[in-house]
């Protein structure tokens, strides 16, 4: 409705009747509103999550195809009537194959190596994350540290994001660089990601914010083989006589070479190599998925995308109000709700397979 009064104005959409074709599938929708709200209790009580969203868009066309912007619109207390899939929060790791990608198109490939051990990453502090001028009151040191405060020493790139490793994903943004990392991550639809100094290192851990719907849009172009096209909502809107006010247009654009959307898939579709504990969850699924979970250092948000070929899912759960969470990973509270819905409907959609990439030199 907002939509419609931004391009026709209040008086003329609550006073000429339109006729308004949308993208959303219906029976979609009204699975995914059922299973926000049978997992709701569960997140709150065990996790501290008072709300839940999912969206789901077709990357072929940008199809937004489901949008549950809250777990319930009409609860007051957690402002249910706010939809956090337009809201700008951080993505945690979800960030990570923007800034691979980033790598991949400078030269590097899945099979550069990267060294997983404490690193300080501040010219201003000693190795061991001590300021050099103890009396500098702008100096920060900057060590982070990986999910399960282990280090794993040299790995690939392409082990260290499927295992979502923090300190090689660090590495990655320093040979990738921040500025062409955000402006390739703007041109696949993470248009709000627009402070570069601000985000710094961070940005490859989810230091800036963006919303649920960009970041879906964003993993589309991995799934349609880095070809964009702009989530839309509405497909055509008539007036009483049927005359065509506005007729939906598709507009692809590619934004990353085929080659490299082929190698963020292959990655994270790579049941040899991802976190266990996602592998579990996708058992008995029908269908080849991609997927990413994220989850912030604050613990304020946690994410699940996955993605085929023709569909993108991305599930979220947090609060509102930007309070914390229960200190737990993306796959233990938010995972099973994404399971739980593309479990239910794996089997409708096609049953189509990631293209491979190239061969990298070291895998001929």
């Amino acid at each position: 409705k907002q939509y419609l009064i931004d391009m026709y104005g209040e008086d003329y959409v609550l006073q000429n009747g339109l006729k308004v074709t949308t993208t959303l599938d219906y029976k979609l929708q009204e699975k995914a509103e059922t299973v926000a709200k049978n997992f709701a209790p569960r997140l709150a009580s065990d996790y501290g999550a008072s709300n839940t969203a999912m969206v789901a868009i077709d990357p072929r066309n940008g199809d937004v195809i489901m949008m549950v912007g809250s777990k319930d619109y009409f609860d007051k207390e957690i402002d249910g009537n706010f939809n956090i899939i337009t809201a700008y929060r951080q993505p945690g790791s979800t960030m990570k194959p923007f800034v691979y990608a980033a790598a991949f198109n400078k030269g590097y490939t899945p099979e550069t190596i990267l060294f997983d051990v404490k690193t300080e990453f501040s010219s201003e502090c000693t190795p061991e994350s001590k300021l050099k001028n103890p009396k500098s009151t702008t100096a920060k040191c900057y060590s982070p540290e990986n999910y399960d405060n282990l280090y794993e020493g040299p790995m690939t790139m392409k082990f260290a994001l499927a295992q979502s490793r923090n300190i090689p994903a660090v590495k990655t943004l320093y040979l990738a660089g921040i500025k062409d990392s955000i402006t390739l991550a703007n041109e696949m639809g993470l248009e709000s990601l627009n402070d570069p100094e601000r985000y710094g290192l961070t940005l490859v851990l989810g230091g800036g914010e963006v919303s649920p719907l960009e970041i879906t849009s964003g993993y589309g172009v991995f799934a349609n083989d880095g070809i964009k096209n702009k989530p839309r909502i509405v497909l055509r809107v008539e007036d009483t006589t049927g005359k065509v006010l506005e007729q939906a247009q598709e507009t692809p654009e590619r934004v990353l070479s085929e080659n490299t959307a082929r190698q963020i898939s292959d990655i994270l579709s790579d049941k040899k190599v991802r976190i266990d504990s996602l592998t579990n969850l996708l058992n008995g699924v029908p269908r080849e998925v991609a997927i990413k979970t994220g989850t912030t250092n604050d613990y304020r948000d946690v994410w699940v995308i996955g993605y085929t070929p023709s569909f993108v899912l991305t599930a979220w759960a947090g609060n509102n109000n930007n309070s914390p969470m229960e200190r737990k990973v993306a796959g233990l509270i938010i995972a099973p709700v994404w399971t739980a819905l593309f479990a239910d409907i794996a089997s409708s959609l096609p049953n189509d397979y990631f293209k491979k990439p190239e061969p990298t030199p070291r895998d001929t």
